[in-house]
């Protein structure tokens, strides 16, 4: 029902930006929610960020407030991940994923996820 493609992943130093891309198709998205995840090896998938479609209402986990900007582009059906001040620790696979319904930041609770796209931020 619905299938995400993320983009825009790459190399960068410490203190630099990248902004991640997840396009979606399939059914209308007014009744989800997107959240951003990232998982590095060895780890558990990690949650990032979330947005409510139809609202705009958007959360951060800790690590990432003040330096991560989550956001939508209904016309392209796409979301933002636009990351500044990038950090070692940031390096990581990040998914786009969506759910129906609630926003979590529960990785199982989501229902659709993208490929992945890597991130890597170099000391």
């Amino acid at each position: 029902q619905v299938q995400l493609v993320e983009s825009g992943g790459g190399l960068v130093q410490t203190g630099g930006s990248l902004r991640l891309s997840c396009a979606a198709s399939g059914r209308t998205f007014s009744s989800f929610a997107m959240g951003w995840f990232r998982q590095a090896p060895g780890k558990e998938r990690e949650f990032v960020a979330r947005i409510r479609w139809r609202d705009d209402n958007i959360y951060y986990t800790d690590s990432v407030k003040g330096r991560f900007t989550i956001s939508r582009d209904n016309a392209k059906s796409t979301v933002y991940l636009q990351m500044d001040s990038l950090k070692p620790e940031d390096t990581a696979v990040y998914y786009c994923a969506a759910i129906l319904g609630k926003p979590s930041s529960t990785a199982g609770d989501y229902d659709y996820w993208g490929q992945g796209t890597q991130v890597t931020v170099s000391s």
